[in-house]
């Protein structure tokens, strides 16, 4: 493994760190438990992902190749998030938590961007695995988000009656 493969692991470490920082302050910002869950797990999983590739930074740092066995029996608890109005509501009612969501989506966005161009220049299967299961826990953060995003934006249309008159 190069330097190259370092600064890639360097480079999602600070994806990942990004995430974890902003999912923390919506936790300790959000006044609603439902949605103090949600950001807390979305916390986790970030944190999980920068345990994983710390564990890979340090075999790279040593010489060794990256690990990718057994990612693929990682459980990916995202699908768990339910979108219920109760939530939705509860994050439309707060700008701060609202802006997050958005926030969040464009990170989720960048990190399915980053981890798809680095499994297509993988050099070896295993970076290719490391990936490839990071690209598809992401895109499932990124469509829970979207999901997320619409249905408080189309709250906030109905609400301030947006939506054109029959």
């Amino acid at each position: 493994m190069s330097e190259k493969t370092l600064d890639i692991i360097k480079g999602a470490l600070l994806l990942e760190h990004r995430g974890t920082a902003l999912y923390k302050s919506a936790v300790e910002q959000a006044k609603d438990e439902a949605v103090k869950e949600m950001f807390q797990m979305m916390m986790d999983e970030e944190l999980k992902h920068v345990e994983i590739l710390s564990k890979q930074y340090l075999l790279v740092s040593k010489g060794k190749d990256i690990d990718a066995a057994g990612m693929e029996k990682i459980e990916e608890e995202t699908a768990d998030i339910i979108l219920n109005d109760k939530l939705i509501k509860a994050i439309s009612a707060s700008g701060y938590e609202a802006a997050v969501i958005s926030s969040a989506l464009e990170l989720e966005k960048r990190a399915v961007e980053f981890y798809s161009e680095k499994e297509a220049g993988a050099t070896t299967d295993e970076e290719r695995k490391l990936f490839n299961w990071l690209v598809k826990w992401e895109k499932e953060h990124m469509m829970m988000l979207a999901k997320l995003d619409d249905e408080i934006k189309e709250n906030v249309w109905y609400d301030n009656n947006f939506w054109p008159l029959d």
